[in-house]
């Protein structure tokens, strides 16, 4: 089924670890994946986070990684507006790990009158950053996203993600981003292909949300697995039109199919 596949691009939470807990097989899966000769990445769509919060975590449960390893929507969103924006200002909604990675980059970053809008899973969101964006996207600055989750789970409940908040400049300004990055849009794609110069049937997205991780390969032309370890039930996947090349328990029992 995978023997093609070259990389997998594996979530994190509720697929490779859930909360401070890394689930049982899943370093397994990756000695599995290495002892075929493939090689795996981490992609998570929480631009909230940067490289160096993702390998800290990594670090604290017991499975360090470099860097490069570490792939996240706001890296798309990044080299997209360096490649095809190049010089633009930018009005970024995103806390400080974002706006590190946006000046690290060379990103034009500017609170006046932007020629674009970038909107992040910024946890420290204010209304004067609400108002500001809401009439830069009124007065027709280009828009974009960072990915399009409504909440993002915590250990007790979940907290309003970067999905909500294009719903409420839907309301306030009427128009919603004309280009979203994470998954499960083409560009993410397009950004781990261009980064591991390689096919689209070279790769497989490993998830256990639908919306996100499986249709990022339904939609997109690679392949995806999907982990019962995390959001989506056997029952939920069931119901659902969007389905994935393979479907398991989690990293161990997919391994299995290897």
């Amino acid at each position: 089924m995978f023997e093609n596949i070259k990389y997998f691009i594996i979530d994190m939470d509720g697929t490779f670890y859930l909360g401070d807990n890394i689930i049982d097989g899943s370093k397994e899966f990756i000695k599995q994946l290495r002892d075929k000769g493939k090689d795996f990445f981490f992609f998570t769509n929480n631009s909230s986070h940067n490289a160096e919060e993702c390998l800290l975590k990594l670090d604290k449960i017991g499975f360090p990684v470099p860097e490069e390893k570490i792939i996240i929507s706001s890296h798309v969103a990044i080299d997209y507006i360096n490649k095809h924006r190049k010089g633009k200002t930018v009005y970024l909604l995103g806390n400080d790990n974002f706006k590190s990675d946006c000046e690290k980059a060379g990103i034009n970053l500017t609170d006046n009158n932007p020629d674009i809008v970038v909107l992040g899973f910024d946890t420290s969101l204010t209304y004067e950053k609400i108002n500001k964006a809401a009439n830069f996207i009124a007065d027709g600055a280009e828009y974009m996203a960072t990915h399009p989750d409504k909440n993002c789970p915590l250990a007790k409940g979940f907290m309003p993600d970067t999905g909500s908040m294009i719903e409420m400049f839907f309301a306030s300004a009427g128009r919603r981003p004309e280009i979203i990055f994470g998954k499960p849009y083409g560009y993410t794609v397009d950004y781990v292909t261009d980064m591991l110069r390689c096919q689209r049937s070279e790769i497989c997205f490993v998830g256990d949300r639908i919306e996100t991780d499986i249709a990022v390969g339904a939609y997109n032309g690679t392949a995806s697995a999907l982990v019962f370890s995390g959001v989506t039930s056997p029952e939920k996947y069931k119901k659902s039109t969007i389905k994935a090349t393979a479907a398991a328990e989690n990293l161990k029992a997919l391994g299995q199919l290897l």
